[in-house]
């Protein structure tokens, strides 16, 4: 209807959504909004997204493994949880507001290493969203084919241009609607 690439919901929405518009790209979110989850309980939310028919899954890293420098753990995480999706795209919420410049270059190197479709600036639930500086760095330093994924206080249609403009195959604004005028 207004050519979104998907919906993201809650994962305790997605057999509902499923049940009632079949033909609807469902993303869901796993260890929303803070990344804390142990990787078996972001295991046990993809198995039960998957049964109940979700297509796309936006996850969120463990911050505190970043400010502990523990990117081997990210790695591996964002790797086991690629291959639990298997062929369903795995996005990959790094939450830019929250990490230094470095941080931000070793975590494009995990979600290569790891084997993600897409890196993603934001929850929306920080403390800032996508700003434009990041995808400039973010493309500099992800690997071949990883794509970008803006989301986080973009409200306008002119925002939303300028994100893809500099290299974002998607954008994640609750009020894109609006925001086009659709």
């Amino acid at each position: 209807m207004h050519k979104m690439a998907s919906v993201c919901i809650p994962p305790t929405y997605v057999a509902l959504a499923k049940e009632h518009f079949p033909q609807l790209n469902v993303c869901t979110v796993i260890g929303f909004p803070l990344g804390y989850s142990s990787t078996s309980a972001k295991l046990a939310e993809i198995s039960e997204a998957l049964n109940d028919g979700c297509n796309e899954f936006d996850i969120v890293i463990n911050i505190t493994w970043v400010k502990n420098g523990r990117f081997d753990k990210i790695t591996q995480e964002i790797s086991t949880l690629k291959k639990a999706v298997a062929k369903k795209t795995l996005k990959v919420i790094i939450e830019t507001c929250y990490l230094t410049q470095a941080e931000k270059i070793a975590l494009c190197h995990c979600v290569t290493d790891g084997g993600a479709d897409y890196i993603k600036t934001s929850s929306g639930f920080g403390t800032r969203g996508a700003i434009l500086e990041d995808i400039g760095l973010f493309k500099k330093h992800l690997g071949q084919g990883i794509k970008i994924k803006a989301a986080g206080g973009i409200k306008t249609s002119e925002d939303m241009q300028a994100f893809i403009s500099i290299g974002c195959e998607r954008i994640g604004a609750s009020s894109a609607i609006k925001a086009l005028g659709l």
